[in-house]
């Protein structure tokens, strides 16, 4: 069994080594919380090949998250691992969701002007289709339009990425950043949406705060419903009035993200991991065989704090073939094509990420009814389209 090693909650971080948040990334203050550790993990974008032995290198690395009491940004503590090249897929349901996006901006009058700039993400996809189709030309000098969807995430230094994406949008331009928004991370208990190489999660507050000492401010904002819950805004040179729905956001999230609440990812952690190999192994008791779809980054710190092997779950399918014949980080459990899943006639399969359920339930329909998350039976979720579950 591989099980990732336990270390001490108030092991925050404290010297400053490279990764390591001994200031706030956002403000450079020095008064930061501990408010999620995880111990070591293996970390969520190591793919190593299948077959090989887990080292106990490979999962140790620390992972914990800090939130500043000055400017109220929750962060990555720190990163010592080396960021790989992304291997993963881009799902239906973050394509429709840019479409979505993308219109809702339209319709607002937000979606001016003649050029566009993207800062993009490790996650993949991109924007610039939907805007060139509206006549958008792509540079990469300042722009009208500037898009930052889940990019701004992975710099390790904010004050200085908002101010990059400040300095990119021309004097009337518009910035348009998608954010997870923490208020749904800690509604749902989604503590896996911390990971090394995602160095901060954001409320409309704190993101007011951010772009402001870059010189902007917020205009706008839309929900939506990916990943248990997005906001995109839309911010702009000077000190604009904050729309309705921009204040009704902004409160929202504040009441929802004190520090008693975020701390409250901890027992979030304890539950889910355990309630995950408990499942296994009474599924595995009576004899059933159960595959997981969605290598994600996300499953590696569940996989690893559960201590999964290959005994309790046989295999990961995943639509990325840079992922197949390789295995879970941390694991010795492979990561095979969607076809040999299939092909092997599991009886249960574990989505790991809730918001492919329609996707998948259209593309492999020999699976439907057997799909499961967490302490979800398969009756419960074979027919619905939308799973509220945990994060990106």
């Amino acid at each position: 069994m591989t099980r990732c090693a336990a270390s001490s909650r108030d092991a925050a971080v404290r010297s400053s080594r490279p990764g390591e948040a001994a200031r706030c990334r956002g403000c450079a203050g020095t008064d930061l919380a501990p408010v999620l550790d995880l111990g070591t993990v293996a970390a969520a974008d190591d793919f190593p090949p299948a077959g090989t032995p887990v080292d106990p290198a490979e999962t140790a690395h620390p992972l914990a998250m800090l939130r500043c009491a000055e400017c109220g940004l929750a962060q990555l503590a720190r990163d010592d691992t080396v960021t790989r090249e992304p291997r993963g897929v881009e799902p239906r349901a973050l394509r429709d969701q840019a479409a979505d996006a993308v219109a809702r901006v339209a319709d607002s009058g937000l979606l001016r002007g003649s050029t566009a700039r993207e800062f993009g993400s490790p996650h993949g996809g991109s924007w610039l289709p939907l805007l060139t189709e509206r006549g958008f030309e792509i540079t990469e000098s300042r722009a009208d339009l500037v898009i930052d969807c889940f990019g701004i995430m992975h710099e390790p230094d904010q004050r200085a990425a908002f101010a990059r994406r400040a300095a990119a949008v021309g004097p009337d331009g518009v910035l348009l950043l998608q954010y997870h928004s923490l208020r749904a991370i800690v509604r749902l208990g989604q503590w896996n949406a911390l990971r090394h190489g995602h160095f901060g999660y954001y409320t409309l507050p704190v993101l007011s705060g951010l772009l402001g000492a870059a010189g902007m401010s917020v205009a706008h904002a839309w929900e939506f419903d990916l990943y248990g819950g997005t906001v995109l805004l839309a911010a702009v040179h000077g000190a604009a009035a904050p729309g309705e729905s921009v204040r009704r956001i902004a409160a929202a999230e504040a009441a929802a993200t004190d520090l008693d609440a975020v701390r409250g990812l901890q027992r979030a952690a304890d539950a889910h991991a355990l309630a995950l190999r408990t499942r296994l192994e009474r599924e595995s008791a009576a004899g059933r065989t159960v595959f997981a779809y969605g290598a994600a980054s996300r499953a590696v710190g569940l996989f690893c704090r559960a201590g999964l092997h290959r005994g309790l779950l046989a295999g990961v399918a995943d639509a990325s073939p840079a992922k197949w014949g390789r295995r879970m980080p941390g694991t010795d459990i492979p990561i095979i094509a969607p076809g040999e899943l299939v092909a092997a006639d599991p009886d249960r399969v574990l989505l790991t990420v809730p918001d492919l359920l329609a996707e998948v339930t259209e593309q492999y329909p020999e699976l439907n009814g057997r799909w499961i998350l967490d302490g979800a039976e398969p009756h419960d979720i074979a027919n619905r389209t939308t799973l509220h579950g945990h994060s990106r």
